[in-house]
């Protein structure tokens, strides 16, 4: 399944600190060579200052050769260099601590650095030394060191580039440590900060022609790294898939996705797919229109963008609400469950994922039929019978299917018994019915038309393709 594997495609849009913990699990999927991903490692480690992993890491390709000098020179360069960046940063620090200082700070940064330059003649340039500090921690792996000096750094500068470098920073840093509540307040922030400039009212002037152009591709750039980004963040914490589902699929986001990260489809397919279920079980927290319909508006950008992009993940949606093919929804959830066992944000909703996706095929064939044999459907899950029986029988229990759905364990079936509905109401639902028939229909006479002309198509295909 390694034709599946993102990880070299979504790297180039990650921090090489954040790219390590991918290449870690490459190691233990074992879709590539282990001295390749190694490989991999040591390219990306050479340029950060985490001398000892670099040094393991040329050690485990290299086995018969010494170390170079070159790496121990590398080591007391960054020793000194911390050591004078930590004494730039203490003279700061020592000043903002002091609970007088802490007190005397208010909301207005520019308030803020006059009492700062009056009292302690502090200046900006001097704050700066702990955005350099926080900055040198994280290229030698102190991320929680690095996240604390940023955070003090942005709470006084007024330097918006730096600002926002140290939001990055920040974000990768809490990442890294796992504090996902901090992480998604973070992710938060910047996003507002990215969203903000995106739509602040533009220059006039020969100012504003050129900036015109850089602007929108400036903005793309960063919201397309953002939505990796925030990949680990949305697939950790507990309310991710739900949050991701608000953030990819408002206008402005989506549109990065289509255009610069359609790969991301298949992130954005599985969390609707996990969504799905616990609105049909009828949980308590409400959920905005955009999650309630995330499958119908996936379908629609998946069947869109399937010229970009299309993986097990986004077929097995397209072959269940486009061409209405179970078979084919049968046979591309198997390699959908694959592809999600193996990748790096998914692999620990693989169960959860198979489970919903199931869900999703027996709501679409109830839909259609009335009478359903059990074995039938069973198969189409990808069950044997007897767990297929279990398995649809606590789904109807524990959803709202079973307010129509009745099963004779006798004939081995299930009956759907719709309620009766206003007249209004009936006609709404019976041409709706009827289109989602009609729609099936057409996608299985298409299929059955096509494999009574295929034949006459591959001998002519494979002439032409031996010129």
């Amino acid at each position: 399944m390694a034709e599946y594997d993102l990880t070299k495609t979504i790297i180039p849009y990650l921090d090489r600190h954040l790219a390590f913990p991918l290449l870690t699990h490459l190691l233990e999927s074992g879709l590539f060579a282990q001295d390749q991903v190694e490989a991999a490692q040591y390219e990306l480690a050479k340029g950060t200052n985490m001398v000892d992993y670099i040094v393991s890491l040329y050690e485990q390709l290299n086995p018969d050769s010494e170390v170079p000098e070159e790496f121990a020179a590398k080591r007391e360069k960054a020793v000194a260099i911390n050591e004078q960046l930590q004494q730039e940063a203490k003279a700061v620090l020592d000043v903002i601590e002091n609970p007088d200082v802490a007190q005397a700070l208010r909301q207005d940064k520019n308030q803020n650095l006059a009492y700062l330059k009056d009292n302690y003649d502090l200046t900006l340039e001097q704050i700066t030394a702990l955005y350099n500090f926080g900055k040198f921690q994280y290229t030698y792996g102190n991320y929680s060191g690095a996240a604390d000096y940023l955070y003090h750094f942005r709470v006084l500068s007024t330097d918006a580039d730096l600002n926002t470098s140290a939001h990055w920073g920040k974000l990768a840093s809490d990442i890294l440590t796992g504090k996902w509540d901090v992480a998604l307040e973070e992710l938060n922030t910047l996003r507002e900060t990215l969203d903000a400039r995106a739509g602040a009212t533009p220059l006039s002037g020969a100012a504003a022609q050129s900036q015109a152009h850089a602007e929108p591709l400036a903005t793309l750039h960063s919201r397309a790294w953002l939505v990796h980004w925030s990949l680990f963040v949305y697939f950790n914490h507990p309310a991710g898939r739900t949050l991701l589902l608000e953030t990819f699929l408002a206008p402005a986001y989506l549109n990065t996705i289509q255009s610069a990260a359609p790969w991301v489809l298949r992130y954005l397919a599985v969390s609707a797919v996990l969504s799905r279920r616990a609105q049909a079980g009828g949980g308590t927290a409400p959920v905005s229109p955009r999650v309630r319909h995330a499958i119908r508006e996936v379908v629609k950008v998946v069947q869109l963008e399937e010229y970009q992009y299309a993986d097990p993940v986004t077929k097995f949606l397209k072959e269940l609400y486009v061409e209405f093919d179970f078979e084919a929804a049968q046979h591309q959830l198997q390699l959908a469950d694959r592809v999600v066992g193996n990748d790096f944000f998914l692999s620990e909703f693989r169960e959860e994922f198979l489970d919903n996706a199931r869900y999703l095929i027996s709501e679409a064939y109830c839909r259609i039929h009335q009478r359903i044999d059990i074995a039938d459907l069973s198969a189409r899950l990808n069950l044997p019978p007897d767990e297929g029986e279990k398995w649809i029988v606590n789904l109807i229990r524990d959803t709202r299917m079973a307010a129509d759905a009745k099963i004779d364990l006798e004939k081995n079936v299930i009956e759907i018994h719709r309620p009766a509905l206003p007249i209004y109401q009936s006609v709404i639902e019976k041409t709706r019915g009827l289109s989602i028939r009609t729609q099936a229909l057409g996608a299985a006479l298409s299929r059955t038309g096509q494999q009574q002309t295929q034949p006459a198509q591959e001998q002519p295909a494979v002439v032409e393709g031996a010129r």
